[in-house]
């Protein structure tokens, strides 16, 4: 339905906006069948504001004129008085003076008054509004309608509707200047709505519709031109809405500037209550303020205690009573508080008495959230910045690669070149020596060829060695061999007189210059008897071949795309390789921390296993395994970040009981920020007794976190190191140990002394470092990298280690405590300042007590020794000396810290000692890259892997090349080592019809004699089955770990042992002797499942308790039977060995701990 408002008497604005009253007239917008249709009729009240004078108005809206679509609308104006208006209301001004806007209104108010005495309305369709402003009561509206819409002329107006293909959508009410919207106030002239043009229907509540009839098409034109008009009116209704709204707020804002003023205060804001992602307007008294005197006053702020979005902003002096000045602020929408001072721009502030001012902002962030706001934006910060790094880095790649790829270009074309150029000289002088015949013995018809041409070859079998010979073959080719024989043809006997010819027919290679041959009596690998010219071949010339230099710039460019063939293959090969094993490596590396975070499920444990930044993980703990036994409560204390978090630990919470067993369970929320989550058990709230793991505390890694594990800085003090300076097993834990500590980014340096007996060829960029001197002696310090890690190499101008050797001088207590001495001097005059100082066995025992006496109070108070015993056989005094002064002390494996805990230099010292095992390095003994075995291989090819190791172990040692069980011995021929059970071992193993090898070599020379002996003897006797190589061959060993079926070590004492680590790294089964290491990483097939599980492994091996034959023959015997007997099984076993990670992964976390334990004593 259309409404069309004509007000019969001028409405006056100022007089409407006046009154006492508010009412708001809400549009409905409806749809009918032929149009669009906006009614706006809702009154409600309005606001009093001011008093106004009396103004009667009476609106007639019209329903009916089907001769509305004929007049054409007048043009609107948005010409207005001045004042603000609510949004939709404005005033029309047509051109022409005010007398004749009067004149035009009393012609157009006669022509509606005599349209009101229509037909139309006669008959009832009419509508009266009348409308009433007094100063006192509110409008009263008076609506009486009747009207009726007869089904005839709606089906009449559908129809013509329809046949208008000229008709749009348009609102049905024609826009107005005056229009009424959200709580305004609309007028609609006369000019713009024709007398009788007007239909319009509405119920006493607004809601009624009726439909326009029409009997006329609407032009695109006039569509658009009311349109333009209903745009016109919206824009000055918002105007004039706006302009009173922000009237009132002055009117506001004078209110609080007063009172503001009145009671002292320099500040408010407006709004008063400051919310996010809002503006404010902030009000300064610079009368009550130190820049009273100032001539421009700014504001300088942010949020949430001046860490986000700081501003600066000029303020304008606003005229308000009081000397008030005011600028306005953008609220983010993060912000929980806004910190701000005043200044004149220059060096005068009022920052409230030092104390800055401040407004809470209410509605939005608290400061936690705030922090993991910023900790979210961090890490998006952080991904992108590694997103770019990532690109950076894969671009100087890809430069690398195509610089990489230019320089194999030109290599390879060099490379061509030289070999065209040896060939050309080759062949030029095998074209001086080749002829067109040799009488009686060869000719070829006709004599004048070329290549492609087809000839025939004859020979005189009589004239050589081949007279007796029931056939002959011709093995050809040309251009001295250059595709080999690429020529093998029977020859046929001939007619030719005058000898015993026989000839073959040939096709003459097309870039032959000379053919080369040779007779036979049978085709190649069956011919017994040849003719080669008595070793000088037979070579023809070709009378007219190729362009000489065509054919060696086409041989030139073939060699060299075949060398760049090969290249790529090679390329694409080591490509692939390096990925798989990155990935093994991963794979491994996930396992190993699983098997970490595991590896105390008995105790505690966390649900998800792997707990991740802003992450709730639940805590499992089983104070039923702890000192916690049997208490009441169990109260769980929990932080991040090795106790350092930002928010402190968290409030301690009772855990409650969980559904398995003895369990009980607290969650905990972790932080965005966090790395490490940390945690303790006590038995009430207030503390009580502790389960702090000995002092160590529970650790449990985060991942996801935006902060990272800041780095410790870790200095190892040796006098060995693989592979340049190795004696024993101590060179391989400092190396390999310091390299995954590396790994986890941690900094780690390595002083060494500088032997004249070093290997300097594993050494990469050495060079001078300093000087310095201590005890009267000139120090030089020399620098390199060694396997990646850092090394200071100390060079005493005394010759203590100029003696051609590591180990064995009268004097090595002297000389090493010397360097002892020396390491920490360097530290201190270089200015380090390490974390931790691990110093290894009684050699570099001496730096535990000459750092606590010397340099702890002096310059290296920051650090933390630890100290590892890898043999106690060795310095016992010295060894019980740094057991005393060392903050935490180690020993290689679990098993030996109990096997030497009554010792009385470790018994006193127990609360600080601990067991980690060793670990292999995974690049040294990895049997998918080591050069020295015939095939690579991983798990899933370890039977392929193996059996061809073990045919070139056997070709190597002249063994007999038969698949039977092969045991495999590598170590040193030490009593240590149980040199007993290995005799008496070989023995069994042959006598079971096995295979034996024994690499290894004794330091004491009746040993080794004796071992010569029993050498020659099984030489002589078993040959076939038995080799004992008694020296050191490191290329032999890894033949030996990937050849052998299994690895024999039965050890009197072991303090950890690699032997069995690499072993089983090859897949090979290991024997051992349960003591020490040995007992700690191999697992009985047959008695160790239990034990086993409790370490997240499966049962790897054989062991045995005694040290007598009987023993071995027990681990030895189960062993080779389950070879002969189960080899399906055996070969899962051996999948399942190489599989274990014996890596330096997981002891690499235990020492890490321990590092962090040894930090946090006093």
């Amino acid at each position: 339905m259309d409404v069309a408002l004509q007000a019969q008497t001028q409405v006056s604005y100022r007089a409407v906006f006046q009154d006492t009253t508010r009412f708001k007239l809400n549009p409905f917008l409806g749809s009918f069948q032929y149009g669009r249709i906006s009614h706006f009729i809702q009154f409600s009240s309005w606001h009093k504001a001011h008093p106004a004078s009396g103004v009667s108005h009476r609106v007639i809206a019209n329903a009916a004129g089907r001769d509305y679509w004929r007049r054409k609308p007048k043009r609107m104006s948005n010409s207005r008085s001045s004042g603000s208006y609510p949004k939709r209301f404005g005033t029309k001004s047509p051109a022409g003076t005010s007398t004749q806007k009067r004149d035009q209104r009393d012609i157009e108010d006669k022509k509606e008054s005599e349209s009101l005495k229509s037909s139309d309305l006669a008959e009832g369709n009419k509508t009266v509004l009348e409308t009433k402003v007094d100063s006192d009561e509110q409008w009263e509206v008076e609506v009486s309608q009747e009207n009726k819409l007869e089904e005839e002329e709606t089906d009449e107006i559908s129809a013509e509707i329809e046949k208008s293909s000229s008709v749009r959508e348009v609102s049905a009410v024609a826009p107005s200047d005056q229009g009424v919207k959200n709580g305004s106030v609309g007028r609609l002239s006369k000019n713009d709505v024709g007398d009788d043009n007007v239909a319009n229907g509405v119920t006493s509540k607004g809601r009624d519709k009726k439909v326009i009839k029409s009997n006329y098409n609407v032009t695109d034109k006039s569509v658009e031109r009311l349109e333009t008009q209903k745009r016109l009116a919206e824009e000055a209704s918002l105007k004039l809405k706006l302009e009173i709204q922000a009237r009132l707020r002055r009117e506001e804002i004078e209110r609080l500037a007063e009172e503001s003023f009145s009671r002292g205060n320099k500040l408010f804001v407006y709004s008063q209550v400051v919310k996010p992602d809002t503006d404010i307007e902030v009000f300064f008294n610079r009368s009550l303020s130190t820049l009273e005197n100032e001539q421009d006053v700014l504001i300088m702020g942010a949020f949430n205690d001046w860490r986000w979005k700081s501003f600066t902003r000029r303020l304008s002096k606003t005229g308000f009573k009081g000397d008030w000045w005011s600028c306005q602020v953008h609220v983010p929408n993060e912000a929980y508080k806004m910190d701000f001072v005043f200044f004149n721009g220059q060096s005068v502030y009022d920052n409230n008495d030092t104390k800055d001012f401040c407004i809470p902002v209410e509605g939005g962030m608290d400061a936690f959230a705030f922090e993991d706001f910023l900790l979210e934006e961090k890490r998006r910060e952080l991904e992108k910045l590694a997103k770019e790094q990532a690109e950076r880095e894969r671009e100087a790649e890809e430069q690398r690669r195509i610089e990489a790829e230019k320089a194999a270009r030109e290599a390879d074309r060099e490379q061509a070149r030289k070999e065209i150029e040896s060939r050309r000289q080759v062949l030029q002088e095998l074209m001086k020596k080749a002829a067109r015949s040799v009488e009686n013995v060869w000719h070829i018809e006709p004599s004048d060829f070329g290549g492609d041409d087809l000839v025939s070859l004859f020979y005189n079998r009589s004239s050589g060695p081949l007279a007796r010979a029931q056939e002959i073959w011709i093995h050809g080719g040309y251009n001295n061999w250059k595709d080999g024989p690429s020529i093998v043809l029977k020859l046929d006997r001939s007619e030719k007189k005058g000898g015993d010819w026989w000839y073959v027919k040939v096709v003459v290679p097309d870039q032959a210059f000379v053919l080369d041959w040779v007779f036979a009596d049978g085709p190649p690998k069956k011919a017994t008897v040849y003719d080669n010219n008595q070793r000088q071949d037979f070579h023809a010339i070709v009378p007219k071949p190729i362009s000489e230099e065509l054919n060696w710039f086409e041989e030139e460019h073939r060699i060299f795309n075949k060398l760049q063939e090969e290249r790529r293959l090679r390329e694409e090969e080591k490509r692939a390789k390096a990925e798989k094993t990155a990935l093994m490596k991963t794979e491994t590396k996930e396992r190993t921390l699983k098997r970490f975070l595991l590896s105390q499920k008995h105790i505690v444990y966390t649900e998800p296993l792997d707990v991740h930044a802003g992450s709730l993980v639940t805590v499992f703990y089983n104070p039923a395994n702890t000192v916690l036994n049997g208490k009441p409560e169990v109260w769980f204390r929990c932080s991040f970040n090795r106790w350092t978090h930002r928010k402190g630990p968290l409030p301690p919470q009772k855990m409650l009981p969980a559904d398995n067993g003895t369990h009980v369970k607290s969650t905990v929320k972790v932080p965005l920020d966090a790395y490490m989550m940390d945690f303790v058990f006590s038995e009430r709230e207030d503390g009580g007794i502790f389960d702090n793991k000995y002092g160590m505390d529970y650790h449990i890694p985060v991942f996801g976190g935006i902060v990272k594990e800041p780095p410790m800085n870790i200095v190892h003090i040796s006098v060995e190191m693989a592979p340049i300076a190795k004696v024993g097993g101590l060179g391989d834990v400092v190396t390999s140990l310091s390299r995954a500590v590396q790994e986890l980014n941690h900094h780690v340096d390595i002083i060494l002394p500088k032997y004249d007996c070093l290997n300097h060829g594993k050494v990469k960029d050495f060079e001078f470092n300093r000087s310095f001197s201590w005890g009267g002696t000139e120090i030089k310090v020399w620098h390199g990298k060694v396997e990646g890690l850092s090394v200071y190499f100390l060079e005493p101008q005394n010759r203590f280690f100029s003696r051609g050797c590591i180990y064995g001088c009268s004097n090595d207590a002297e000389r090493f405590g010397f360097f002892c001495h020396a390491a920490l001097e360097f530290l201190l005059q270089g200015g380090f300042h390490p974390d931790i100082i691990h110093c290894h066995d009684w050699s570099s025992a001496p730096v535990s007590w000459l750092f606590k006496d010397h340099y702890m109070h002096y310059g290296l108070s920051k650090a933390r020794v630890v100290f590892t015993i890898h043999n106690l056989e060795f310095g016992a005094h010295s060894i019980g000396k740094a057991m005393t002064y060392s903050d935490k002390a180690t020993t290689v494996s679990h098993t030996y810290s109990k096997e030497i805990a009554g010792n009385p230099i470790i018994a006193p010292h127990l609360h600080k000692f601990h067991g980690i095992i060793n670990g292999i390095d995974p690049d040294i003994w990895d049997p998918y890259n080591d050069k020295f075995i015939p095939v690579s291989y991983a798990s899933e090819n370890v039977v392929e892997g193996k059996r061809a190791a073990k045919r070139a172990l056997q070709e190597r040692l002249g063994l007999k090349r038969e698949d039977l069980p092969l045991v495999g011995i590598i170590t040193r021929l030490t009593h240590q080592k149980g040199i007993h059970l290995i005799k008496h071992a070989i023995w069994r193993a042959l006598e079971r019809g096995g295979q034996v090898v024994l690499l290894g070599s004794a330091p004491d020379p009746r040993i080794q004699n004796d071992f010569v002996n029993l050498a020659n003897h099984w030489h002589s006797s078993k040959a076939d089955r038995a080799r004992l190589c008694l020296t050191y061959d490191e290329p032999l060993s890894h033949l030996i770990y990937a050849g052998a079926d299994f690895i024999l070590v039965p050890s009197i004492f072991e303090p950890c042992g690699l032997t069995q680590l690499i072993a089983m790294r090859y897949g090979s089964i290991a024997v051992v002797r349960k003591t020490g290491g040995l007992n700690d990483t191999v697992f009985d097939v047959d008695h160790d499942k239990e034990r086993a599980k409790a370490q997240g492994l499966e049962p790897n091996g054989f062991n045995f308790d005694g040290a007598d034959d009987a023993g071995v023959d027990y681990a030895l015997n189960r062993a080779i039977s389950a070879w002969y007997e189960n080899r399906d099984w055996f070969n899962s076993l051996c999948k399942t060995v190489m599989e274990q990670d014996w890596s330096w992964n997981r002891p690499a976390l235990d020492y890490m701990e321990l590092y962090h334990a040894a930090r946090k004593l006093s």
